[in-house]
């Protein structure tokens, strides 16, 4: 049976200088491998904005979820009507990286090395008559969009779509920082630095995995209720003064023992603040820089001593189809916490506005609601 092209399709397209709107695409049936997602959710992360700028038209969006429109014929993992989420990290299954277990930064698929095998054919996707890519291969802010099998990982449970969508980006990339990249251990010190959606998250995993302190440090006290409520044992409000934290630093070394703690993970994207973990750590401590700072900055050596590790995972380590189940599976046990990370909810055509509210931090995490569940799930 031939599939339609689908023409009444739209996604939020920027020209790659700073502008975007909400345009008409036209999206092709599947191919070979191929999966065609009506979405009806999408996270709203600051990588979004920051891709305004990436020079090239792009379809916005990497944090998705919705259902199988159609397939291609090769494809085995989803059947049409299936409830999944989308993964940006696409694994081959077959490169040195994901041989090894590092599926995340595979070397043909993944986005982050500017490769174009993960994307599902770029020709099939159409704007104004002409190919426009998907961001990270995905483009998670339209109504439909096309993508690799790889890309998508079924939803076993009654998850609604608007929290489904986060664990394709901020839920995976701060559990994973400290879940599967510093495997944080049952009776130690934790801090994270910024309370956003990836430092909640990594707040959240640092309790499950049975740290006994879990500082949670941000410049703005109105984010410490919710971090409490992932699981911070104490909060630290940085003074405006403080811009490299070493004075909250001083203060958690007190905390902690007079050490320092056992592990800090950086979750602001701030440049200046890239060296900040190993200010928090203990000697032989660990710190990891999860937010995705990619600026040159300096580093002082001293703040390395002394045996202490500096890390910086790429998506928390994701193995797709074993850390989503994973998550999904400590959802349904209520000690994940992923209903409660969405603070606003915007149509497609808000999208300005949840920008606006995304630069000026009032969300732990804003969804895009594209389309309504066919029939609404209980929340969790």
């Amino acid at each position: 049976m031939t599939q339609p092209v689908i023409t009444n399709a739209k996604a939020a397209i920027t020209d790659g200088k700073g502008h975007f709107s909400i345009e008409p695409i036209t999206i092709s049936p599947p191919q070979a491998d191929e999966v065609l997602i009506e979405i009806h959710a999408a996270g709203i992360c600051h990588t979004d904005y920051d891709s305004l700028n990436w020079g090239k038209p792009y379809i916005l969006g990497h944090e998705g979820a919705g259902i199988v429109s159609q397939i291609g014929p090769n494809v085995t993992n989803v059947k049409i009507g299936d409830r999944v989420l989308l993964n940006w990290a696409i694994p081959c299954g077959e490169c040195f990286q994901c041989n090894s277990g590092r599926t995340a930064i595979c070397e043909k698929n993944s986005p982050v090395t500017g490769s174009m095998s993960g994307h599902a054919t770029l020709q099939s996707t159409l704007h104004n008559g002409t190919p426009i890519a998907r961001s990270f291969h995905l483009g998670t802010m339209a109504t439909h969009t096309l993508v690799k099998q790889q890309a998508v990982v079924k939803i076993n449970n009654n998850i609604p779509f608007s929290s489904a969508c986060l664990i394709g980006c901020g839920v995976m990339t701060g559990f994973g920082s400290v879940v599967n990249a510093a495997k944080v251990k049952p009776g130690t010190s934790v801090v994270v630095l910024g309370c956003g959606g990836v430092g909640l998250n990594a707040i959240q995993a640092a309790a499950i995995s049975g740290a006994n302190t879990v500082i949670a440090v941000d410049i703005d006290e109105t984010k410490f209720p919710i971090a409490k409520k992932f699981g911070a044992t104490h909060t630290l409000l940085a003074a405006p003064d403080d811009s490299s934290l070493r004075k909250c630093a001083a203060t958690v070394r007190k905390i902690c023992a007079d050490r320092g703690a056992d592990y800090c993970f950086e979750s602001t994207a701030i440049p200046v603040l890239g060296d900040a973990p190993l200010a928090f750590i203990r000697n032989g401590g660990t710190a990891v820089q999860c937010s995705g700072i990619e600026q040159t900055i300096s580093f002082d050596a001293t703040l390395f001593e002394w045996d202490k590790i500096y890390i910086n995972p790429l998506y928390g380590c994701c193995q797709p189809q074993v850390d989503f189940p994973r998550i999904l599976a400590l959802y349904d046990q209520k000690k994940l916490l992923i209903d409660e990370l969405v603070t606003t909810t915007y149509t497609l055509d808000k999208l300005p506005l949840a920008f606006q509210d995304l630069l000026a931090g009032k969300n732990a995490k804003g969804v895009l609601i594209i389309k309504q569940e066919p029939n609404p799930l209980p929340q969790h």
